[in-house]
This record gives C-alpha cells, sequence and structure tokens, in this order.
C-alpha cells in the first residue's frame, strides 16, 4: 500500500492544522491509509467496480426539509468514499447550516457507514447517524452511474427523532457532479422528499 495516499499537501503545515483541531496527524499508523483516488495506492477491490465513479471527496449544497422542526433550509455537504482494497467503501458525510445568504452558521449532520457489494452486485449499506439512528440499505445499480437505496432496518436510541423508512438516488451528471434526493419518513409521517444536494468532485 502507497501510504502516500490522502497525504497532506507538502505546503500544509500539519502540527500547525493539529493545534488547531486537535487531531494530530499520525505518520507511523501501521496500516495503509484510505484512498479517494482510482489508480493511486492500494487496488479498488473487484466488488467494488459497480460504485468506482463514486469513489472522491465531494462538496457542496443542498435543500433540507423538515416536517414540524425546522422547515426548509439550505445545508453545506461534503461526502466521501473511500477504500483501502477490501470489499467495500468507507462513507462519511459532514453537513453545515447555511444562512439564505449562503453564509455558515454552524455544524448539522454527519454521518458513517459503509457501502459493500455482493458478487450479484447487490449494494449493502450500513449507516449511523449522529443522532441515534442506525439503519441498513439494500439496493443496486439503475445505470453506469445511477444508485437506488432502500431502508430495510432501521433502528434508534430512545433520544432519536421517529424515523421508520428511508430512500435514496445517488446519479452522476454529464458535467461530473454527484447529485442525491432522499426521501424518510418522519414524525410519524409518510415517506416524503427530505433532502437533495448536488457536490462537485474536489479530490480523486
Amino acid at each position: 500500500m502507497n501510504s502516500d495516499v490522502f497525504q497532506p499537501s507538502p505546503d500544509v503545515d500539519a502540527p500547525q492544522v493539529a493545534a488547531k483541531t486537535n487531531l494530530p496527524w499520525f505518520d507511523d499508523l501501521p496500516i495503509g491509509r484510505d484512498a479517494v483516488k482510482l489508480g493511486q495506492g492500494v487496488e479498488l477491490h473487484p466488488h467494488c467496480q459497480p460504485l468506482a465513479p463514486l469513489v472522491g471527496v465531494w462538496r457542496g449544497e443542498g435543500l433540507a426539509q423538515y416536517p414540524s422542526l425546522l422547515g426548509e433550509f439550505r445545508y453545506g455537504q461534503q461526502i466521501t468514499f473511500a477504500h483501502d482494497g477490501r470489499p467495500f467503501l468507507v462513507y462519511e458525510a459532514r453537513a453545515w447550516l447555511l444562512s439564505q445568504s449562503g453564509e455558515v452558521l454552524r455544524p448539522a449532520a454527519r454521518e458513517v457507514g459503509w457501502w459493500r457489494v455482493d458478487e450479484e452486485e447487490t449494494i449493502e449499506v450500513v449507516l449511523a447517524h449522529m443522532f441515534g439512528i442506525c439503519e441498513v440499505y439494500y439496493g443496486g445499480r439503475t445505470g453506469e452511474t445511477a444508485w437506488e437505496l432502500e431502508s430495510d432496518i432501521i433502528a434508534r436510541t430512545d433520544t432519536a427523532r421517529e424515523t421508520t423508512a428511508a430512500a435514496r438516488l445517488y446519479g452522476i451528471l454529464e458535467n461530473g457532479d454527484l447529485v442525491y434526493a432522499e426521501e424518510r419518513a418522519l414524525r410519524g409521517l409518510p415517506m416524503k422528499p427530505h433532502l437533495s444536494a448536488q457536490l462537485k468532485r474536489i479530490a480523486g
């Protein structure tokens, strides 16, 4: 494995960044780093080929709709699809609230998980959300650069908001942007549009 994958650029002062974030850089990690660029570092596992167009770091803006909570609002988001050569993608999404003028207000939702593909190209996704929900999705490709997922199991803690079902569509446009739309059944209501965003590739 190439330990240079996903390393900071030469002009980044790693100690200075670590001091600002309280998150240290570990250059002596005994295993390889995750890769976000195909053809560089560890090779993508063959089972992950149906997901290959997703690998990278994506950033952009979206629109959220929350029934009886915050209403409709804008958010910024960064999504990372990475891999370490094994048969899954590592997924992380971080969001931040935006004002109507586009000003960053504060951190918002975070979710992490893993995307796996079996030999029949069925996609299995396991996600954990910072607000107390864990989800299992199943789905597949609906085109070369389009994917559809539907929730199978949703578990939540006692303090998490009620969620009973969810579905997601992901696709890559002709200009290379990643778009997605999510429907979700919240607070005892039927499935309704919840999130949608358009993100540009910033790495990978």
